[in-house]
C-alpha cells in the first residue's frame, strides 16, 4: 500500500492514503498562484489539517470545510473560529498532541511563526500557535509538515520520536526558514527525504530547491523539489 503525496504549490498537498482516503493539508487552493488550475477544483477532501491560519495557508479552510465536510484537525482557536463560519467535523487539538482522524494518526507539533485570521473586512480574530504535523499512515509511514517555522532545537525530538520518514519543510527565507536553516533542520530531524515548499510562489520567496539541495546532501538528505501539480509515490 502506498501513499501518493501531491503538490498543490506553495505549502499545499494532497495525500492519497493507503485506504484512498483524501488528507489536505493547508487549504489554499484557488487564490494560490502556484496551483495549477486543472487541481483547483477538488473532487473529495475527506481530512484536512491547518497548520495556522495566515492567508497563504488557511483562505479556503471555510469554503473547502462546507463543500466538502472533511474532518478537520487544527489549534483549538481556529477550530472556534471555523465553528462561527458554520464548519462541523472539527477535530480541535493542541500541540504534543495526537489523535485518529479518519484513517490516519496525526500529532500537532510545534512551530516558530506568527498566527492571526485577518478577515476582508479588517476584523483581525486570534488563531492560536502556529503548529505542524506529524502524519501516521496505515503500515507504520510517517510525515511531517512542518508548516511556517524558523529551525529550532525540538525539531531533534520530532526527529527521535516519530522519525518521520519524509518531512515537508519550508524554504523560501524571510517569513520562513531559507535554505540554510532548512538543511540545518535536517540535520536536528535525521531526514531522509525532503520535499521543499514556501518558496517561489512570490518574489521576496528567494529560497532555491538547488541550493537547498546541495547544503542538504551534507546531511545525507534527499531533496525531492516537486513542481506544482506533481505526485511523489512512497
Amino acid at each position: 500500500m502506498s501513499v501518493g503525496i501531491k503538490y498543490l504549490g506553495h505549502s499545499t498537498f494532497l495525500i492519497t492514503t493507503p485506504g484512498g482516503s483524501k488528507l489536505l493539508i493547508d487549504p489554499w487552493v484557488n487564490g494560490n498562484p502556484a496551483c495549477p488550475e486543472a487541481d483547483k477544483n477538488l473532487d473529495r477532501v475527506d481530512t484536512l489539517l491547518i497548520t495556522h491560519s495566515h492567508m497563504d495557508h488557511f483562505a479556503d479552510a471555510v469554503e473547502i470545510g462546507k463543500r466538502h465536510q472533511p474532518q478537520v484537525a487544527c489549534i483549538y482557536e481556529i477550530a472556534t473560529y471555523l465553528e462561527t463560519k458554520g464548519v462541523t467535523n472539527l477535530r480541535p487539538m493542541n500541540k504534543g498532541g495526537g489523535q485518529a482522524v479518519n484513517d490516519v494518526r496525526v500529532i500537532m507539533t510545534d512551530a516558530r511563526h506568527s498566527s492571526s485570521i485577518i478577515e476582508d473586512n479588517g476584523a483581525i480574530y486570534d488563531g492560536g500557535e502556529p503548529a505542524g504535523y506529524v502524519v501516521q499512515f496505515e503500515g507504520g509511514l510517517r510525515l511531517y509538515h512542518a508548516g511556517d517555522t524558523c529551525v529550532f532545537p525540538g525539531m531533534s525530538i520530532i526527529g527521535e520520536l516519530y522519525q518521520p520518514d519524509i518531512c515537508l519543510l519550508p524554504i523560501g527565507d524571510l517569513f520562513t526558514m531559507g535554505p540554510l536553516e532548512a538543511a540545518y533542520a535536517c540535520k536536528l530531524l535525521g531526514a531522509k527525504k525532503v520535499i521543499p515548499m514556501h518558496y517561489a510562489t512570490f518574489p521576496l520567496l528567494t529560497g532555491t530547491p538547488e541550493e537547498f539541495s546541495k547544503l542538504a546532501a551534507v546531511h545525507g538528505t534527499e531533496v525531492i523539489a516537486l513542481k506544482p501539480g506533481q505526485e511523489h509515490m512512497l
